[in-house]
């Protein structure tokens, strides 16, 4: 693992990345929580959930509506520091299938500036099964860039050659450890070199403990790592460190 040059919390600078081998390709994890393909300028957001307050609201269940302004203005001080010349976003973008339409003029604007001058691919997911309304970019169920599978959610198999090289969304994952007598619980990336998970971007997220059975048929038990998203850095973790919720 290697760490890249220094930056400050607006990513502004030059953006730090520490480097992993998935199924034999250098990628780099962020502390935003994308990832980072460098050889491809290649990068890669999971779990958007934008337009999830407006979506509880649709039901009467109110929330501050703020969560997909925060969102995207996380998303545009990354692209601002990355510069990239692709990006993948891995599914849940919306979260639900109105959501794009739902999307106010303001935000919508803000998106479209953000697609500008670059591809832009939109990975269906579970929440968003359809192409979102009026916006540039292409939508596929997934793809394939070189050795590396982009989807939404994991093929539940272990060390079977179609999962090999998957980069994928949709658990949400987080770790929690104990320290120094004190509890602490972060949204993280979990990989056994072979398969990846992002965390979930969007401000309005939860997250699934990666102890919980649902990543047993993904990973062999206490054989895969964390990158627990700190400020400014990663906090790496073998599986042996991390405790249940």
């Amino acid at each position: 693992m290697n760490v890249l040059t220094s930056h400050v919390r607006n990513y502004q600078t030059a953006p730090v990345c520490h480097d992993i081998q998935i199924n034999g390709q250098l990628v780099g994890l962020h502390d935003s929580g994308i990832l980072w393909w460098p050889d491809e300028s290649l990068l890669v957001v999971a779990d958007l959930h934008l337009e999830k307050g407006s979506s509880y609201a649709r039901r009467g269940v109110m929330l501050p509506p703020y969560d997909t302004g925060a969102t995207l203005e996380k998303l545009a001080g990354v692209m601002d520091a990355f510069d990239p010349g692709c990006v993948i976003c891995l599914g849940d973008s919306f979260h639900d299938a109105d959501g794009s339409d739902r999307l106010p003029a303001p935000y919508r604007a803000m998106l479209t500036t953000l697609q500008l001058g670059r591809e832009w691919i939109w990975v269906t997911g579970n929440h968003d099964p359809v192409a979102p309304v009026r916006l540039c970019g292409e939508t596929v169920d997934e793809i394939n860039v070189g050795p590396l599978k982009f989807r939404h959610e994991p093929i539940e198999e272990i060390g079977v050659e179609r999962a090999a090289g998957e980069i994928c969304g949709h658990l949400h994952p987080v770790a929690r450890v104990r320290r120094f007598g004190r509890s602490i619980r972060r949204s993280c990336f979990i990989t056994d070199g072979t398969r990846l998970v992002l965390p979930a971007f969007g401000a309005l997220t939860g997250g699934l403990n990666v102890t919980d059975r649902a990543y047993a048929t993904l990973f062999n038990r206490r054989q895969f790592s964390v990158f627990l998203l700190g400020n400014d850095r990663l906090f790496p973790f073998t599986a042996s460190r991390l405790v249940g919720d």
